[in-house]
């Protein structure tokens, strides 16, 4: 082969190559832009180039590797948030119906204590007072154990609604795990 014809061949090789540099470049924004997802194969498809030019190519190979780094960040990034956000939400509702089992479980402590002395006057009041006086603590004592099944029923409900929301939370804590997991499968391909 002469000279002249060896330059250029060379020199159509790199302009061809500039070309094809050009054309990865534009397809990583193009990707960027439309949020699609970043790979090697991906941005070889969107350029036009092979798979092999790619990774061959310092130049082309380098563009590849950061735009796929920058996006696994983003997208890791993106994925945490949303799993912060959810579980946050989650971990309020539990700790609000923990709050209330709580409070409720207070208020029930006072109120038996409460009927206990109660009952403790009326065997003092049924020794000492007439039959009327009687039939009113009597009344008084049906109504506040009237008010104490209320109260077991409203510590039955909170209970049942905070087993409720630990096991949403523990769904959830599992549907985001999954998520995550398909997220690194995916960006694995």
């Amino acid at each position: 082969m002469r000279p002249e014809s060896t330059a250029a061949a060379i020199a159509t090789r790199r302009r061809q190559a500039e070309d094809k540099l050009a054309q990865v470049a534009t397809a990583i924004e193009q990707l960027r832009r439309e949020r699609g997802t970043l790979t090697v194969k991906a941005i070889a498809r969107r350029a036009g180039v092979s798979s092999t030019f790619l990774y061959e190519n310092t130049a082309a190979r380098a563009m590849a590797q950061n735009a796929v780094t920058a996006s696994r960040s983003r997208h890791d990034q993106a994925g945490q948030a949303e799993h912060d956000r959810i579980e946050a939400t989650w971990r309020e509702r539990a700790l609000n119906a923990e709050a209330e089992l709580t409070r409720t479980q207070n208020e029930v402590g006072v109120l038996r204590q409460r009927i206990g002395e109660l009952m403790g006057h009326i065997r003092d009041f049924d020794q000492m007072v007439p039959g009327e006086s009687v039939q009113a603590l009597v009344t008084e004592n049906t109504t506040l154990k009237h008010r104490v099944e209320q109260l077991t029923r409203e510590h039955r409900t909170l209970q049942e609604r905070l087993d409720g929301a630990r096991s949403n939370l523990r769904f959830a804590d599992k549907r985001v795990a999954a998520l995550e997991a398909e997220l690194l499968e995916h960006q694995r391909t």
